[in-house]
């Protein structure tokens, strides 16, 4: 036995030996900055002792378990499956009771599970690991046995009870995604923007060449005084806060008296590739804030932003402070990161995005696709949002179930390439915002500055704005802010309908000096977080009077019906881009 693992590890060794020449000879090229992933591949065959042990104990594995599937009977592959965790993907009953299907799953899984080992206990850095991490757990969801039709027990059998018309009808739906430039996630037919979404009742007041702005109709006899104007993210469309009218933000918040205005940002197009951040500054926050004022006859309004239109609001109030204006009452920022030094998954993508924009930059300008922008923060849970509906759409011919979240996540938006580079380099890779060091319209950006009254909401599994990470907007600002945790991710968590009162959220009305001891002595509280939102900000939306009637001298008069031009624009194609 002893002259056995002598072998094995004189084989393996060879192995890691081939492997690393392969890399050194690979990683040979003259711009090394440009191969920092092949770097790293490079460290990790430098460093072979967990990698050879893993290697040894898994081949192992695999030998044991070739004895149990010729030897044993089903009963012990289903035993010996209920000892590897609980994968969904695999809950079609052929993965526990059938051998064949059975070895094969627990082959993978114990397959992954050691490649993750491998890399968990190697000597590499704890950056590199982390990177080579990730892109293992990415490579390992890609040849998971689900995604493969002869290897997915539940497609051969709809194969074989519909005569192969699941296979024609998964062929005819990803021709139609590869027109469309994306994987459908739900029943589009279902949904359409201005007639089951986007439904609350309002008028374009207001448009330039990057946004519209809406006023919602008061619902209530009487109205706060103070307006509140809604800055929803630049790079998604704002619906996301005014879907179906159960599940409306937007909707709950005009029930409650408040008057209510809302950023729509244009779909960027060849007359915006110029823009820079400064553009979404200027053209869109500071001049939004002067129509809302305007309209209203009110020196000061309630703000809130939604992820990065919460940066966009942040940075345009530090420029009108600079500039001696205090248009702002209040401010709320909705899963919302100023500090990037832990900004999640999102960092291992950022180096190869911004390799792509380098060209792009030379040319003094452009459009970035939506679509790029959306699959990658798909990719960021690759298996919910992108496997799981390569198998359901296109290997079991199915249509997806209607879900407006999903819908509005398909309707992207593209960003002037300037702005995404600016928005990737500078905050994202360099953390500029909150390092003292970033100018923005001449002015030099210092969160600790923001002196107005603020709510913090962040959501305990957003996967795009880990809450971890929002929380580190208390390290620069300390007094009167109300920091708020969710339930659920990112857009979920956000879209917490009184009307359903789900879910859950926390509160502590103590700023703790970690997120982890704020979360300890936190009280966790039933229902929506929008009930806690209306609660803080009546305070500082002024009393209620009868809604103001549109003056034939009004200012800014009734453009057309909500919800605007804007938002009915669709993104263009990633190859439509290319030649803008």
């Amino acid at each position: 036995m002893a002259k056995t693992n002598t072998e094995l590890d004189n084989l393996f060794s060879n192995i890691a030996s081939a492997n690393k020449e392969w890399f050194n000879n690979l990683v040979k090229v003259e711009n090394k900055e440009e191969n920092v992933f092949l770097d790293m591949y490079k460290n990790f065959f430098d460093n072979t002792k967990g990698y050879l042990e893993a290697q040894q104990n898994f081949y192992t594995e695999q030998i044991n378990m070739w004895k149990r599937f010729f030897h044993d009977t089903g009963k012990d592959v289903d035993e010996e499956a209920h000892k590897l965790p609980v994968d969904k993907r695999f809950s079609d009953s052929n993965w526990a009771s059938n051998p064949f299907f059975a070895y094969l799953k627990n082959s993978y899984l114990t397959m992954s599970g050691y490649l993750v080992d491998a890399v968990s206990k190697s000597n590499m850095d704890s950056e590199t690991k982390e990177r080579i991490s990730f892109f293992m757990r990415q490579y390992l969801d890609a040849i998971s046995p689900t995604n493969f039709a002869l290897t997915n027990p539940e497609v051969i059998k709809s194969v074989i009870e519909s005569g192969g018309a699941s296979l024609v009808e998964g062929m005819k739906n990803m021709a139609e995604d590869m027109r469309n430039g994306y994987i459908t996630m739900t029943d589009e037919s279902q949904f359409s923007v201005g007639g089951n979404l986007a439904i609350t009742k309002g008028k374009v007041i207001f448009k330039n060449e990057l946004i519209e702005i809406i006023h919602y109709t008061p619902q209530t006899d009487t109205v706060y005084t103070i307006p509140l104007l809604v800055v929803p993210p630049c790079i998604n469309k704002y619906y996301i806060l005014d879907l179906q009218e159960k599940s409306s933000l937007v909707k709950y918040l005009v029930d409650q008296g408040y008057d209510v205005f809302l950023v729509s940002w244009k779909s960027a197009d060849k007359s915006m590739s110029q823009f820079r951040w400064e553009e979404y500054v200027e053209l869109g926050m500071v001049k939004a804030i002067e129509v809302v004022r305007e309209s209203t006859k009110t020196d000061k309004i309630n703000t809130l932003g939604y992820c990065i239109g919460g940066i966009i609001l942040t940075t345009a109030y530090l420029v009108l402070q600079s500039r001696g204006v205090d248009w702002i009452n209040s401010m709320t920022h909705i899963t919302t990161m100023l500090d990037h030094s832990d900004p999640g998954d999102i960092k291992f993508f950022i180096d190869k995005d911004l390799m792509e924009l380098k060209e792009a930059k030379t040319h003094a300008g452009g459009v970035m696709s939506g679509r790029t922008i959306s699959q990658t923060f798909s990719a960021l849970r690759a298996n919910e949002l992108i496997w799981n509906y390569w198998v359901n759409n296109y290997l079991l011919g199915k249509t997806p179930q209607p879900f407006d979240i999903l819908f509005w996540n398909n309707d992207t938006v593209d960003l002037p390439v300037l702005m995404h580079s600016f928005l990737l380099k500078r905050l994202y890779l360099h953390n500029e915002l909150v390092k003292g060091n970033l100018h923005i319209c001449n002015v030099l950006m210092d969160v600790s500055k923001l002196n107005c009254p603020l709510y913090l909401f962040a959501a305990q599994k957003d996967h795009i704005v880990p809450w971890h990470s929002a929380y580190k907007t208390l390290n620069y600002v300390k007094e009167n802010v109300r920091f708020v945790l969710g339930a659920s991710g990112h857009t979920a968590g956000v879209i917490n309908p009184v009307s359903q009162d789900k879910r859950n959220y926390w509160v502590n009305e103590n700023i703790a000096t970690t997120p982890e001891d704020w979360f300890k002595n936190a009280t966790e509280m039933p229902g929506s977080w929008w009930k806690d939102y209306s609660t803080w900000l009546i305070q500082y939306s002024g009393e209620r009077k009868k809604p103001k009637s549109q003056s034939a001298k009004a200012k800014y008069k009734p453009l057309y019906d909500a919800p605007g031009e804007n938002v009915r624009a669709k993104s263009l194609n990633i190859l439509e881009v290319e030649t803008i």
